[in-house]
């Protein structure tokens, strides 16, 4: 299929916490990763090369109010706000002020218009060269964010159709595992059919770069006490070992080691896959039912020029 847009990477969630101290602690001393940043009212996390990989915003009720994803260029930039303004999307471009706090050149903010959930698609974010400290987990990148989502065919229609993400995989009618192309990791998003036609956060991840990682990861949150709900295991649409865990808002996380890449061009078409538990865990391991049974899409407020 012809590809609409080229993106650069997944960029950055941003979260809604009642309680962002317990938040904040649990994501830099659970989680390992580095507060690069805060206020009263918000927090900015990072565990790569990013300025930030999670903001923690203090909220009334938890839930996931922004995926930011970066485009490869500028010019790309410009065609995401001619196909949002076409779907009647009211795209906006965030004010030179916003965009020097995020830390990037241009900002486009519009709202997927399955969840109402507010995007960021932006170009030109600063590199940060500080080091990472307190890494207890070596997190290569924030790898993935995937949602529950009330209509997944129009989902789809959204992501795929309109804005050129990659199906890597899928399972008819239930899920599908889209790649924000040519970015060559199997996955950046995940789309799941919710059964209760609610549109909320089923997991975030972070791609660690040892197994070890996920095995002291694994016990680290035992001694915490921290929910495990699903694995150690291994996947089969993307073949990574994974770890999943609950946050204080009862979000899900993820820890995973491995992951298929797509070349750019000749690339393997999606595979349909069945509807059976293996493929969720090849070595045949079951959820938690609290797995992936996160907080709300918030929907997206009136936008101000730098929000």
């Amino acid at each position: 299929m012809a590809h609409p847009l080229r993106y650069a990477r997944l960029g950055y969630c941003r979260l809604s916490c009642p309680d962002l101290e317990a938040s904040i602690a649990f994501y830099r001393g659970l989680v390992g990763m580095t507060l690069a940043g805060r206020d009263e009212k918000t927090a900015w996390l990072r565990c790569s090369d990013k300025p930030y990989d999670i903001v923690l915003d203090s909220g009334d009720a938890p839930g996931i109010s922004m995926i930011g994803f970066e485009l490869a260029s500028d010019q790309e930039l410009d065609s995401a706000y001619a196909i949002a303004e076409d779907l009647g999307l009211d795209p906006v471009w965030r004010d030179a002020e916003g965009c020097a706090a995020m830390k990037v050149a241009r900002s486009l903010l519009f709202t997927d218009p399955v969840t109402g959930m507010e995007l960021d698609f932006y170009a030109g974010q600063q590199i940060e060269t500080a080091p990472l400290d307190g890494m207890l987990t070596k997190i290569v990148r924030m790898g993935h964010v995937v949602l529950n989502v009330e209509d997944l065919g129009a989902a789809h229609d959204f992501w795929v159709e309109k804005f050129g993400f990659a199906v890597s995989d899928r399972v008819e009618g239930l899920a599908e595992w889209l790649r924000c192309w040519p970015n060559p990791l199997h996955h950046s998003l995940a789309l799941l059919q919710s059964p209760t036609r609610t549109n909320t956060l089923h997991h975030i991840n972070f791609m660690v770069t040892d197994i070890d990682d996920v095995g002291g990861a694994m016990n680290r949150m035992k001694s915490a006490e921290v929910p495990i709900v699903f694995g150690p295991g291994r996947h089969l649409p993307s073949t990574s070992i994974f770890l999943y865990f609950l946050d204080p808002d009862g979000n899900t996380a993820e820890f995973s080691f491995g992951m298929e890449l797509f070349e750019e061009e000749g690339a393997r078409p999606p595979r349909e896959l069945e509807h059976k538990a293996e493929v969720m865990d090849t070595w045949g391991g079951r959820p938690d039912p609290r797995m992936g049974k996160g907080s709300a899409v918030i929907a997206r407020q009136v936008p101000v020029g730098n929000a």
